[in-house]
């Protein structure tokens, strides 16, 4: 395996040990990392399967450069949301655990020609997957006013909105956005508070479009839930309100049951299915004061998890 100090420089794992023990790994199991990046969690599951298998997810082609040589690992080069296609073709079912990191890896982030961090001057792309011809740059210089105004409000909770995306509407129309810092030249004079927080809610806003990851988050669990075994455990690591929202959504569609039409007009439930899927979910878990010492990027950090019981 990579040493453990070029996979920290990839990226720094966050609440790493509190994910593995959430796992509650069986060395036996089937396990799946979502979001491999620096290896970092994989590397702690690896260490604990004997027969088991862990089935590791990641569309940026950098990650590959991580990638251990071992024989319990399967490495499939794609968006997660495809999981429950790959976990069923490579035979890792029923699952006995899944894992995602849901937070952007620091590499990304200082990788200035990726255009994902307000630090660096670089062509506004901001893909998780190179391969996709969607960038940022088609959001800021295609999408008409209305689309900005709800992609700014929505995904980056951002004060002015409206005013954001009227300026970047009619100012594009005489110098076309290529780069970050062409964005941020223009949006200069309407930043309202502090400029890094109004930045970095905008760039979230544009990332969480261009790699559609509320909906893919959604995908994977839907998808992977249903796979798992009794006993079997979903950890989810979210760094901001709408990655965690979208969690604790899908964990409630599998412990509500769905009201029949006739439940509905009585606004209440006159039957249980013994049979239905359940899910026991579990309190989240924040990092340690250690932990956000070490790691400044892990302030916003939790786990939402939950274990399968029916």
């Amino acid at each position: 395996m990579k040493d453990d100090k070029k996979t920290n420089l990839y990226h720094t794992s966050v609440l790493l040990q509190e994910s593995i023990d959430v796992l509650n790994i069986n060395p036996n199991g089937n396990y799946l990392d979502a979001t491999f990046g620096g290896g970092g969690h994989s590397a702690e599951i690896l260490k604990q399967l004997d027969n088991g298998k862990l089935i590791a997810f990641d569309q940026d082609k950098d990650a590959v450069q991580n990638i251990p040589q071992n024989e319990n690992l399967i490495f499939v080069g794609e968006n997660f949301k495809y999981a429950n296609r790959f976990v069923r073709l490579h035979n890792c079912l029923p699952l006995h655990g899944v894992l995602a990191d849901l937070g952007v890896s620091s590499h990304q982030f200082d990788t200035a020609d990726r255009g994902f961090s307000i630090r660096f001057d670089g062509d506004l792309d901001m893909r998780m997957d190179t391969r996709q011809p969607f960038t940022a740059a088609h959001v800021v210089n295609k999408y008409d006013e209305e689309q900005l105004h709800k992609l700014f409000e929505q995904y980056g909770q951002v004060t002015n909105a409206k005013t954001l995306a009227r300026r970047i509407a009619q100012e594009r129309k005489s110098v076309p956005l290529r780069t970050t810092q062409d964005l941020v030249n223009l949006i200069m004079p309407i930043i309202r508070g502090k400029q890094n927080t109004y930045l970095a809610k905008l760039f979230q806003a544009i990332r969480i479009e261009v790699n559609n990851e509320i909906g893919v988050i959604k995908d994977l669990l839907r998808g992977v839930i249903p796979q798992l075994a009794i006993g079997g455990r979903v950890c989810i690591v979210t760094f901001h309100s709408l990655e965690d929202q979208a969690v604790k959504e899908v964990f409630r569609e599998f412990t509500e049951e769905e009201m029949t039409p006739e439940e509905k007009l009585l606004g209440r439930k006159i039957s249980k299915n013994q049979n239905a899927f359940k899910l026991k979910v579990f309190k989240p878990i924040k990092p340690t004061t250690i932990e956000l010492k070490e790691n400044n990027r892990s302030r916003s950090a939790k786990i939402r998890s939950a274990e399968r019981i029916n």
